[in-house]
């Protein structure tokens, strides 16, 4: 609002008349404001609440004091009616000295403004003014007297009161005196005098509030309008006027009825609007009948495209009356005809980089040809086309190096679309090409070929015309083949079909295509490569694992071998049978995976059958095992070293570095039922006792193999006939769903609760419980079975130190060959025998042991507590001994000997006449 100026040469009013002037001012200009006319409509509308708040509260108060009084008067009287020593009191020669007391500090305590007890008569005994004592009751007593409690109402000598009277009983229930009390109104009412301040206040501050909140509101309007005046206005419109129709975007307002209120030059130019049409319905104004249901309709648009001539205008649209503006829609248009071209090839060329990049991320997620293929197939239709198919030569399957060209066959291996019932080739199908077809070209130049329109050329069905016309009565109209190249192999070809989308494939497609195909190729040439060298690996590993257990009395056995889906790894096992009846078993795992981890497997292997000939301790042999592995270490570190002039030796293809590993070796003697078992750094053995407990050896550690350091400790166990010992590898136990605790947990469990179950079947139970579907390493169970030697099956003497001594041990053989159905080996037994205790005799100090086993072999065994090994040689002709030995060399089909912790063991073994048992 404009402000009011004074005019020159008019005196400057005083302070008083400016001040007075000024709210007079404010009062004409508020009063004819929207603020003003609210702040008098607040100002009543609180003045009336507060009128109205006022009257309901004393009205109320009037109410509650006169309730307090009569409530307040009856609970003092009754209660000092029925207070002790009542009845006494009034009973006694003089009630008013005992009751007065009584009385006033019952008055004073309680509030009330009088306590007076009577006689049945109404003859006061207490007062607050003891003049009074003596005198009669002033009101009504009777309803007391006839033995009720009653409140009333009276002005008495201290003004309007509430009073009651309650009687007290004697004996025979007989009213003998009455209690009164009573409070006055005014005393009660004070509670009105403190509210009426408080409501008062509000009030005050209700106006204060609604005052300011004018002031607030007038000021803003100004503020918001900056002081402009009606000219000021309407100069300001008529530059909105001039904006609206120079700006290059159509804007129309079309009112709450359908009338055209407002239109641009912008606006009449695309629409191709007649003269003067602001004030006609939208109806007659000719536009298209999409425009017309747009700008008609009662729904919001957002970026609609429509078409007007040759044309095409963006078209946004909004209620007017969001805001509490009047009824109507505002709409505005831009020309998007150029941008709309530019923007579709932007869009398409966008559309094709998130293809490459999906393709990017999605073919090749794992090493399969197949799997590779289907996601060639999915993540190029239905986006790029509508079919995808992925033909590959049959060696690509099995990992070898192709050539495909014209005439030679291919194999279908991957088929998507939109729609399941197309008549291409179904997956598996093998068909060949026939020469000049697009397909046998594309394969022949190595490049994509396009085929923009099936019916025009027949070339491309050649190789089966009834396959072709089913093709095309489908709607299968273009087509673009693409050879799968990658490194100088040519694996297949890819095949995109377009049938449900009209538009063909054209030029710019093709390079598309070769991006989508040429990723695709890499990837199945690395999954080719990869089958192939997986393929070798598994024949190298299975070739280094054992064909066949030896045979052997002492276990019953059963084993299973499941290679990693991703790579095959260094797992391995071997069952040895060692001297004595007693069986070696082993289980290991080399760290890493592929062709070089199955070759140190089938070192390892073949070291450990080679010191197991030795008949080593367990400890020994992990011990020996250490060091081989660090050789191997050592040698893989010199092969990867730069040679003498600098450069860098070529690293062998697939081999990594082997920086450990891990074994366990347990030897079994089925004589003693002994066990002796010592681990480098893998996974106990289980043991499952006869009656189906299971539990796990406890066994030192130790380090894996190659590590080097602390030497290895031996274990020895005593297990029952029917024990099941189970070994594995660390790839049952471990997985990436759960802790190797668990793993544990999981095989201990599986293994509980079998008593009596043979070993093959422990093995399906394990593989089955523990087992994924894709395991991530390879996996090694041995389960072997104890058996015990009957005890008629071994015999054993203790021969004293003495040469003579031999003759009666010799005896003692030859009858116990006899009663085993023997006596054809008595001779060859009692020699071989008789060599060995006198070498012994001669040779050893201390007791001497003679045993014999008769299992799938006779063994002799001769014990001494000498460390010293006797070496067989050829005795010379002048020499007096020496031949013992080689004597017993010659009658024993196998001979050796092995160290104890109390000296050595000389074993021979004799194959069993074919009649004995």
């Amino acid at each position: 609002m404009a402000r009011l100026a004074r005019r020159p040469g008019e005196p400057r009013p005083s302070t008083g008349a400016r001040s007075w002037r000024r709210a007079g001012s404010w009062w004409r200009l508020g009063t004819r404001s929207v603020a003003g006319q609210v702040f008098l409509f607040q100002a009543v509308i609180v003045l009336l609440l507060v009128a109205a708040a006022a009257t309901a509260v004393v009205l109320q108060a009037h109410r509650d004091s006169q309730q307090e009084a009569t409530n307040r008067s009856l609970a003092v009287a009754g209660t000092f009616a029925n207070s002790p020593g009542m009845v006494a009191a009034l009973l006694s020669p003089d009630p008013t000295a005992i009751l007065q007391p009584r009385a006033e500090a019952a008055r004073k305590l309680s509030g009330v403004d009088f306590v007076v007890v009577t006689n049945a008569q109404g003859i006061r005994y207490t007062h607050p003014n003891p003049s009074r004592i003596g005198q009669h009751f002033v009101g009504n007593i009777k309803p007391a007297q006839e033995g009720h409690a009653f409140t009333a109402r009276n002005v008495g000598t201290l003004g309007p009161a509430v009073y009651a009277v309650v009687p007290v009983f004697g004996p025979g229930h007989k009213v003998i005196g009455l209690v009164s009390a009573g409070i006055t109104i005014a005393k009660v009412s004070t509670a009105v005098e403190q509210q009426l301040p408080v409501l008062l206040g509000a009030a005050a501050g209700g106006l204060l509030l609604t005052t300011a909140g004018t002031v607030f509101m007038n000021r803003r309007l100004r503020r918001q309008t900056h002081g402009l005046g009606p000219t000021e206005m309407t100069r300001m419109y008529e530059h909105h006027d001039a904006v609206l129709h120079a700006v290059r975007e159509g804007v129309l307002i079309v009112g709450g009825d359908g009338r055209l209120l407002l239109v641009n030059d912008e606006a009449s130019l695309l629409l191709g609007l007649p003269p003067d049409p602001e004030g006609r319905y939208v109806s007659e104004l000719g536009l298209a009948p999409e425009t017309e249901r747009l700008l008609t309709s009662e729904e919001v648009a957002d970026d609609e495209v429509v078409n007007s001539g040759e044309r095409q205008l963006v078209l946004n649209r909004r209620p007017t009356d969001r805001a509490g503006g009047p009824p109507g829609w505002v709409t505005t248009l831009r020309d998007s005809t150029e941008l709309r071209a530019l923007s579709g090839r932007a869009e398409r060329a966008r559309g094709r980089l998130a293809l490459l990049y999906e393709a990017s991320t999605q073919i090749g997620t794992t090493l399969d040809v197949t799997r590779t293929a289907e996601e060639l197939a999915r993540v190029a239709a239905p986006r790029f086309a509508d079919f995808v198919t992925v033909d590959l030569a049959e060696p690509v399957l099995s990992g070898k190096e192709p050539g495909p060209r014209a005439g030679e066959a291919l194999r279908r291996i991957a088929v998507h679309g939109v729609a399941a019932d197309s008549p291409l080739y179904r997956v598996g199908t093998e068909f060949s090409l026939v020469p000049f077809s697009p397909q046998s070209e594309s394969l022949v130049i190595g490049e994509p070929v396009l085929t923009g329109d099936l019916r025009s050329s027949d070339t491309w069905s050649r190789h089966d015309p009834e396959r072709g016309e089913l093709l095309l009565e489908y709607g299968f109209h273009s087509f673009i083949t693409v050879p799968l190249l990658a490194r100088g192999v040519m694996l297949g070809m890819v095949n995109f079909w377009r049938a449900r989308r009209p538009e063909p494939f054209e030029q710019d497609d093709i390079s598309l295509a070769g991006e989508l195909a040429g990723r695709a190729a890499v990837c199945i040439d690395n999954a080719r490569r990869y089958t192939h060298e997986h393929t070798m690996a598994v024949v190298l590993q299975h070739s280094l694992l054992p064909n066949r257990l030896p045979e052997q009395s002492a276990l019953d056995l059963a084993y299973r071998y499941l290679p990693a889906e991703s790579g095959v790894g260094g797992d391995w096992f071997d069952v040895l049978a060692l001297p004595g009846a007693r069986v070696a078993l082993v289980v290991g795992d080399v760290v890493g995976h592929g062709v070089h981890a199955a070759a140190t497997m089938g070192r390892l292997r073949t070291a450990v059958a080679n010191f197991s000939a030795l008949d080593l301790p367990p400890e020994e042999l992990l011990g020996h095992l250490d060091e081989l592995v660090s050789r191997i270490d050592a040698e893989e570190q010199d092969a990867d070293a730069p040679v003498e002039d600098g450069s860098a030796p070529r690293p062998s293809e697939g081999r990594t570095a082997v920086t450990g590993a891990t074994c366990v070796y347990a030897v079994y003697d089925p004589a003693s039922g002994l066990c002796t078992v010592a681990r480098a750094g893998h996974p106990p053995p289980a043991l499952v006792h006869p009656d189906g407990t299971a539990e796990f050896l406890d066994l030192p550690a130790g380090l894996p193999l190659g590590i080097g350091g602390l030497p290895y400790e031996t274990t020895e166990f005593t297990l029952e006939e029917g024990s099941r010992l189970v070994l594995y590898t660390d790839g049952l136990i471990e997985d990436r769903a759960w802790d190797i605790d668990v793993g544990f947990d999981h095989l201990r469990t599986t293994l509980t609760g079998t008593p009596g179950q043979d070993p093959d079947a422990t093995c399906e139970a394990v593989l089955h419980a523990l087992v994924p579907d894709r395991p991530n390493d390879d996996i090694a169970v041995l389960v072997a079975r104890v058996r015990r030697l009957d005890a008629d099956r071994i015999a054993e003497w203790t021969v004293p130190h003495d040469p003579a001594a031999v003759a009666a041990v010799r005896a003692q053989v030859s009858r116990r060959l006899t009663e085993w159905g023997l006596a054809e080996a008595a001779f060859t037994t009692e020699l071989v025998l008789s060599e060995l205790i006198t070498n012994a005799i001669r040779y050893a100090s201390g007791p001497i042991g003679v045993r014999l086993l008769r299992d799938r072999t006779l063994i002799c065994e001769v014990s001494d507590t000498s460390a010293t090994s006797p070496h067989l040689r050829a005795a010379a002709a002048t020499d007096e001994g020496g031949r013992g030995l080689f004597l017993v060399a010659q009658f024993a089909d196998r001979w050796g000997t092995r160290y104890t912790a109390r000296g050595k063991v000389i074993w021979t073994e004799t194959a069993l006449p074919r009649h004995g048992g």
